[in-house]
């Protein structure tokens, strides 16, 4: 059986020239043995190139059939003859110019690591900085597929590297949030030690007080941290439950200013809006945004909680104050765990750098937008974007 079709224009011709030979008057015991011959070299399978063959390498790996496979790949993909690019997918060209395409690789990638990695000719992976952007990270893996052809993908390990180097910088930030209050608790209790609270009392209460109200603020920072954990671990599961918003920002921004600051408190809520929610979780937000606003407005300013529909199917939350306001350049970084733009006033007024942080992280598991507007000398306003339900 044959492998292959059958040469139909080549059997064809093999007739046309035996009959041209007949009817020239060559002997037909001449023709017959030369139209045999023809026919069957038609007919014979080429012989199998031997290892090496040039002719073997590329029917080995046909280029347009590897181009197709790669095209639609969504990690960056290259495949090189003797070093110069002969296929780049979508994806590759995206990352490295549309140019890349008949270039010799090393000119493209121009990193030490890569092109020692290219130039070795075996395969192999190479970690490379700064590829594209100063901060990325990328893993360039190589792979032979012969002395001519070899394929490379690019692994974009920046993403990876930024939470790695999140997680180090939380875990020193907390360490140092929780050191600060400790070091005050241990240093009063061991001034107290040594002290005659009987001769002192004046004295002795004023530590008591400043022990109770660091362990006040340990609690509350222990508090924030195991909140933010467990939104963390919910953010891929999304509330079904429907929530009366509109009840729930009331009690919780009245909650929030609590008796000393309820004639500050100006509410503005939009009666029957319902969001599909975490009541505990939103109630969390509008308390630590109303408490926000008291703790970084003016000392005697007003605090207005605004709730209202928005169409098609939006609901806005705003609190403002009537503080200092923000410099803009801080804005971008309110919601970073432990972010602070005055750290003395931040931690007087008893905050623990994580309330924005944990509005983030619930606004964003509820589908929602945070947005935060500021203007230096006349106050800040936040603002959570929800869709309505119902």
């Amino acid at each position: 059986m044959l492998s292959r079709p059958l040469p139909i224009p080549g059997l064809v011709l093999c007739a046309f020239g035996s009959l041209v030979l007949a009817v020239a008057g060559v002997p037909i015991y001449l023709v017959l043995p030369v139209a045999l011959v023809w026919f069957g070299s038609l007919l014979i399978e080429p012989p199998a190139a031997l290892p090496g063959d040039t002719a073997q390498t590329h029917s080995a790996f046909p280029t347009e059939r590897m181009s197709d496979m790669f095209e639609q790949s969504q990690a960056p993909l290259v495949v090189t003859r003797r070093d110069r690019v002969i296929i780049a997918n979508a994806a590759a060209r995206a990352l490295l110019g549309e140019h890349i395409v008949g270039q010799d690789i090393r000119i493209s990638l121009r990193h030490p690591d890569a092109v020692r990695l290219i130039d070795s000719g075996e395969s192999g992976s190479a970690n490379v900085r700064g590829m594209v952007r100063v901060r990325d990270i990328w893993r360039i893996n190589r792979k032979a597929l012969d002395e001519e052809l070899a394929v490379f993908e690019f692994v974009n390990r920046t993403a990876e590297q930024d939470m790695r180097r999140a997680h180090t910088d939380f875990v020193a930030n907390a360490s140092h949030e929780l050191r600060t209050p400790l070091a005050s608790i241990i240093g009063y209790v061991e001034t107290l030690r040594d002290l005659d609270a009987r001769e002192e009392p004046a004295l002795a209460e004023r530590f008591l007080t400043t022990i109770e109200k660091e362990a006040k603020r340990l609690q509350s920072l222990v508090s924030d941290l195991m909140s933010l954990s467990r939104i963390e671990a919910e953010k891929h599961e999304a509330p079904s439950q429907v929530v009366d918003l509109s009840a729930l920002v009331a009690k919780a921004s009245r909650d929030a200013a609590g008796g000393e600051r309820a004639d500050l408190l100006q509410l503005n809520i939009e009666d029957g809006l319902h969001v599909g929610g975490d009541v505990q979780q939103l109630e969390q937000v509008v308390r630590n945004l109303v408490d926000n606003a008291f703790k970084y407005g003016a000392k005697e300013g007003k605090v207005a909680v605004r709730l209202t529909s928005l169409e098609p199917r939006r609901i806005v939350l705003s609190v403002a104050d009537e503080g200092e306001g923000i410099a803009a350049e801080h804005i971008p970084h309110l919601t970073r765990r432990f972010y602070r733009t005055d750290p003395g006033r931040s931690r007087a007024s008893g905050g623990t750098g994580l309330g924005l942080a944990i509005v983030k992280h619930i606004v964003e598991r509820h589908g929602g937008r945070l947005a935060i507007d500021s203007t230096p000398g006349k106050g800040t306003t936040v603002r959570v974007t929800m869709r309505a339900q119902g």
